[in-house]
């Protein structure tokens, strides 16, 4: 079942904004202070315009008054557009690194969550996440942040600037606000919840675009690509819908705010004319305020343009900021570090027999189903003692896999307990080599190992040659755009992270079993060196994994069927003893 990641109330996303600032609030009331002086000199030009075209209708001195008028105004120009880019620079840059923090904080979390919670959520959702709306946030920031931090200083100080010249023309204004008013509280009824519903639509087609560039040999193999592309198709046309949806409640919004506009400058006119008509009034005052509310156009249209990408701004944030809260303490933990319900004794009295060896995993009743009603496990329990390997055994489908992962927290079960240590490594066979060198591969589990750790860890996993045939060594590039490693080789990679890792329990789900014929018997010998000394529990892929194994326990139909040592479920006559023998002959 899908459970999307979380989305954060407005409340978190700015209580997380604001501890990404960078440097604190401190530096907010300058960046106020650079923006407010800005919208102070971009009102002097108007003003000064305005008293030469009375001066002029005056006569006399207005050649003088004019010339400085007009270097008034050339100076109120550029200190104006000097303190206007300085401050859009700033807020920008401010912002951008809060954007940043907010980006590595989410990731973090990500990587930390439990990895059950990331699967119930898919993959895809978490992806988008981290492209789509960190993209969506970072394309914004520089068109909302100048608008916000500029637009409203600007309309504050322009309409101070129209009840210098005459009240009425900022009444005139004032009287204009509901329109403005009521097209902004109809967008915003009808836009937060389609933006939401267009970046959850984004996250489905990441999802259904992963699982089937995932499984495309699959896909490929099975001849299903047809199903596959009307998914990809449906959840396509569905990001155009909720798309197109959010373009037509755009378009209403822009036709209010024309219609403001058209409003504005009638009403200013008018009062303008019944100024002037009754003496109460100058041209140049008319046209002094008209140039502001011209000049009003930009910084409102802006503010007021800039709500749709503040929307869709804010609908990502609180999706990046929902992945910072869902480490929330309530949630399901992945990894238990405490004990067993029936714990295994670790001391012994005076007298006593020696104790037996603490239970590190403890598994009890395990119960799981991906659909309702059909489970995999029924009430599975087992205990993995601290140094000893389980290996798991049994037919395709009995359950092997699923008790792998929760074992090791990548899934949780329906019902039951599984305790286990915190470090717990999972090696399945479809491993993953990164896009960097082989040195970023290994320590990538143990970032302080230096080279002659990393030799090591190769040599015991039997991967010298891995090392040896790649022309630079550890700097050798691998993965997608470099050297190519085979199924066995990228498998050895694995085992050898995990001994750097150095975890209290691995769990190996069919770890070998990508490894042909001739590599087999190098990656099951592997295997054993990555268990030695750590709790651990094998899927076996070959019977000679469960041979060396200290225990075994065979699986059928989600049951434990057999549990003993080999030697005892080989002489047992049972399920395993058939097994093993129509192994044997195959072998």
């Amino acid at each position: 079942m899908n459970d999307a990641l979380p989305l954060a109330p407005a409340r978190a996303v700015a209580r997380e904004l604001w501890r990404s600032l960078p440097g604190g609030w401190w530096r907010l009331p300058t960046l106020v202070a650079v923006v407010l002086a800005a919208a102070v000199a971009g009102i002097a030009g108007p003003l000064a315009l305005g008293t030469v075209v009375d001066a002029i209708g005056a006569g006399g001195g207005a050649a003088d008054l004019a010339v400085t008028l007009a270097a008034v105004m050339a100076g109120a120009v550029v200190v104006g557009a000097v303190l206007t880019a300085i401050g859009m620079i700033s807020a920008s840059q401010l912002f951008e690194t809060a954007l940043a923090d907010l980006r590595e904080r989410m990731v973090s979390t990500a990587l930390h969550l439990p990895p059950s919670r990331v699967e119930r959520a898919g993959t895809g959702d978490l992806i988008a996440r981290a492209g789509d709306d960190v993209a969506e946030v970072s394309e914004a920031i520089p068109r909302v942040v100048p608008a916000l931090v500029g637009a409203a200083f600007t309309i504050v100080v322009t309409l101070a600037g129209m009840a210098v010249i005459d009240p009425w023309y900022a009444l005139a204004l004032l009287v204009i606000a509901p329109v403005h008013v009521f097209a902004v509280r109809a967008y915003l009824r009808a836009a937060p919840g389609v933006y939401a519903a267009e970046r959850a639509a984004m996250a489905e087609r990441a999802q259904h675009l992963l699982d089937t560039l995932r499984g495309l040999e699959t896909v490929r193999a099975y001849g299903s690509s047809t199903p596959h592309l009307v998914r990809i198709s449906a959840a396509s046309w569905s990001v155009v819908r909720w798309s197109m949806r959010a373009r037509g409640i755009q378009n209403l919004f822009f036709a209010r705010l024309n219609a403001a506009e058209f409003l504005g400058m009638a009403g200013l006119l008018v009062v303008g004319f019944v100024l002037v008509s009754g003496g109460h009034g100058t041209v140049g005052g008319t046209t002094a305020a008209m140039l502001l509310f011209l000049r009003l156009f930009g910084p409102i249209n802006q503010l007021l343009f800039v709500v749709d990408d503040l929307q869709s701004a804010l609908a990502s944030l609180a999706r990046i900021v929902g992945v910072i809260r869902a480490a929330d303490p309530d949630e399901p933990a992945a990894t238990g570090a405490g004990r067993s319900a029936d714990p295994v004794a670790d001391t012994a009295a005076p007298g006593d027999a020696p104790a037996e060896p603490r239970a590190a995993v403890v598994l009890r009743d395990i119960t799981h189903a991906y659909t309702a009603g059909h489970p995999v496990l029924h009430a599975v329990s087992m205990d993995i003692a601290e140094g000893e390997t389980l290996a798991v055994v049994g037919a395709s489908g009995a359950g092997k896999s699923t008790l792998a992962a929760i074992a090791a927290g990548v899934q949780e079960p329906d019902a039951g307990t599984a305790d286990r240590p915190t470090a717990v490594a999972l090696v399945t066979q479809d491993v993953h080599v990164f896009d960097t060198d082989l040195r970023g591969n290994l320590t990538l589990a143990a970032p302080a190992a230096g080279d002659d750790d990393l030799l090591a860890a190769l040599h015991r996993v039997g991967a010298d040659g891995l090392v040896a045939r790649l022309p630079r060594g550890l700097d050798e590039p691998v993965g997608a755009s470099g050297t190519p490693l085979s199924p066995a080789e990228a498998q050895h990679l694995a085992l050898a992270r995990v001994l750097l890792a150095d975890p209290a329990f691995v769990v190996l789900d069919e770890a070998t079993a990508e490894a042909g014929s001739t590599e087999a018997g190098r990656l099951e010998n592997a295997a054993l060196a990555v268990v030695d000394g750590r709790a651990a529990l094998v899927v076996a892929h070959r019977l000679s994994q469960a041979a060396a194994a200290d225990r075994v326990v065979l699986l059928d139909a989600g049951r434990v069927r057999e549990e003993g040592t080999h030697d005892e479920l080989r002489t047992a006559g049972g399920p395993y003893a058939r097994l093993w023998e129509a192994w044997s002959r195959s072998s």
